[in-house]
């Protein structure tokens, strides 16, 4: 998907919600367990109800891998599914992955041959020749950590280096990265009061933005030091959404919060 589709489907959705796929199988209805490949029930009930609320959705890499080869199936199949029934969602393995050139090929070649994810986020810590390996991939966008919603962000991230903080030299030296135009950068939603900075680097790229919600970051906030002209803002709420109830009523309960979010950013977009 280009990004260009991207915002013609946050347009036409007015919404520019993104839905971390996040399966524990600890916290899914009990029932859900007796069927052959719970996670996938699970998910296929999650898309079903909230694909017209959202235009990302974005499976966790490691809730499935802990699951073995039944986790990976079922990754595999969800993808499948939303491929072939939901083609203009944007898709995002959120596996952070990066490493040494030959490495990183592979990595890519999982994701964005095999699984064919629209996208996959990406570690920086090992510098450009861990990272254009991804970008080398035609149609596909490589979603670079930048400054994370967590509180060890702080350890490495905001550290000043040259006058400078750490996430700001990522930034700028990834824009000159071979088809930097194909990045997006993971921006948390608790760090809003960095989007103005950060708008200063990279006014034009999209940012998936995780932390509204559970985490506690806020929409509006977001929003206000965020957004550019084509929006330019992917907004992810995993378990605040998936995990609205464990009962039978799982699926509506979820899209009764996603719905919460969208009309949100429908107004939002409409100002």
């Amino acid at each position: 998907m280009t990004t260009t589709q991207l915002i013609a489907e946050i347009h036409k959705k007015k919404s520019f919600l993104c839905i971390g796929l996040d399966v524990d199988l600890q916290k899914i209805p009990k029932y859900l367990l007796e069927t052959e490949d719970p996670i996938f029930e699970f998910n296929k009930a999650i898309i079903d109800a909230t694909h017209h609320l959202a235009v990302a959705y974005k499976p966790n890499t490691a809730f499935y891998e802990a699951y073995g080869i039944k986790g990976w199936q079922a990754l595999e199949k969800t993808i499948q599914y939303l491929n072939t029934n939901h083609p203009e969602i944007f898709t995002i393995a959120d596996a952070k992955r990066g490493d040494i050139g030959n490495t990183s090929s592979m990595y890519a070649k999982a994701f964005f041959e095999d699984l064919a994810f629209d996208s996959v986020t990406v570690a920086p810590y090992m510098g450009k020749d861990s990272v254009e390996p991804f970008l080398a991939f035609k149609g596909k966008h490589t979603i670079l950590l930048a400054l994370t919603s967590n509180k060890g962000a702080f350890d490495f991230q905001t550290k000043i280096i040259d006058n400078k903080e750490v996430y700001k030299h990522v930034l700028e030296t990834s824009k000159s990265w071979e088809n930097s135009e194909n990045l997006m950068y993971v921006v948390g939603a608790t760090k809003a009061s960095f989007l103005g900075e950060i708008r200063k680097i990279i006014p034009e790229h999209f940012l998936l933005v995780p932390g509204v919600g559970a985490q506690g970051g806020n929409l509006q906030e977001v929003c206000k030091y965020g957004m550019t002209e084509n929006v330019g803002l992917l907004i992810n709420s995993s378990r605040g959404i998936i995990y609205a109830s464990n009962e039978a009523d799982f699926a509506s309960a979820a899209a009764k919060k996603a719905e919460e979010l969208q009309l949100q950013m429908a107004a939002i977009l409409t100002k």
